[in-house]
C-alpha cells in the first residue's frame, strides 16, 4: 500500500497486518517508513518497506515486479498516497496542478496497471482506492486540483471494476470526509471548526475510521461489492 508511513496509510497497514496479511509499505519518506515498518515488526507483524516516489512510473513497475518475485502474489492494492495543497484557484501554477494529478490520479492508475496481470492470473484481487468527499461534492478547503484528482479516482474505480470483474478482481473506493490527520494538521482552527460544524456526528474522522472501511473491502466479506464507494464522513455528505 502507498503513503504508508503515517496517518491514514499507517493505520490501514497496521490493521491489515494485524489481521495476518503481509503488508508492503510504500512511501517517499525513508525515515518515516523505517519507523513505521519497525513499529509493526516489533509487534510481530509481517511488513516490508519500499522507499518510492509513486509518480515515477518506471520505479513503480520495478517495485511491483520485485514484490511478486519475493512474495509470489499480490492480493490487495491500496492506493492511499496523496497530496492536498490548499492554493486558491486563481493562484494554482501549472507545475502544482501537474504534481497533484500525478500523485493523486496518475500514480494510482499505473499501480493498478502494474498489478493487474498478476491478479488476473490468480483470478483474485482487491483494489481499494482512497478517494475523498472532495471528489464527490467539491472541496471546501483543499484546492480544486485535489477535488478534480479525487473525482477522477472515483471514475477510475468504476471503470476498472467493470473491466476486471470477470477475473474475480474487486475494485472499490473509500471516500473520507475531513480526517484529523497529517494532511489536515496545518489547517487553521477556523477551517477545522467550519468543517466540524458541518458534520452531524460532531467530530472530525480519525485515521482508524478509514482503516476499518478498507479492511472490510479487503476481506472476503465484501466479495460481492465492486465499483462502489464507501463514504466515511460522519454524515457530512448523505446520498
Amino acid at each position: 500500500m502507498t503513503g504508508a508511513a503515517r496517518g491514514i496509510g499507517y493505520d490501514i497497514a497496521r490493521l491489515l497486518a494485524g489481521g495476518g496479511s503481509t503488508v508492503v509499505m510504500v512511501d517517499v519518506s525513508a525515515e518515516g517508513l523505517e519507523k513505521a515498518v519497525g513499529s509493526l515488526q516489533a509487534e510481530g507483524m509481517r511488513a516490508d518497506a519500499y522507499v518510492l516516489d509513486v509518480g515515477n512510473v518506471s520505479k513503480v513497475k520495478e517495485m511491483v515486479q520485485d514484490v511478486l518475485a519475493r512474495h509470489r502474489r499480490i492480493d490487495i492494492l491500496v492506493n492511499n498516497a496523496g497530496i492536498c495543497p490548499t492554493t486558491p484557484v486563481e493562484e494554482i501554477p501549472e507545475a502544482e496542478w501537474d504534481k497533484v494529478l500525478e500523485i493523486n490520479l496518475k500514480a494510482p492508475f499505473f499501480l493498478c496497471q502494474a498489478v493487474i496481470p498478476a491478479m488476473k492470473e490468480q483470478r483474485y484481487g482487491k483494489i481499494i482506492n482512497i478517494a475523498s468527499i472532495a471528489g464527490e461534492m467539491g472541496a471546501l478547503v483543499a484546492g480544486c486540483h485535489y477535488s478534480a484528482s479525487k473525482g477522477g479516482m472515483l471514475t477510475l474505480t468504476k471503470v476498472l471494476a467493470r473491466l476486471l470483474g470477470p477475473w474475480g478482481i474487486n475494485v472499490n473506493s473509500v471516500a473520507p470526509g475531513t480526517i484529523d490527520s497529517v494532511m489536515t494538521a496545518d489547517w487553521s482552527p477556523e477551517q477545522r471548526k467550519m468543517l466540524t460544524d458541518r458534520i452531524p456526528l460532531g467530530r472530525l474522522g480519525q485515521p482508524i475510521d478509514i482503516a476499518q472501511a478498507v479492511a472490510f473491502l479487503a476481506s472476503d466479506e465484501s466479495s460481492f461489492i465492486t465499483g462502489a464507494t464507501i463514504d466515511v464522513n460522519g454524515g457530512a455528505l448523505m446520498r
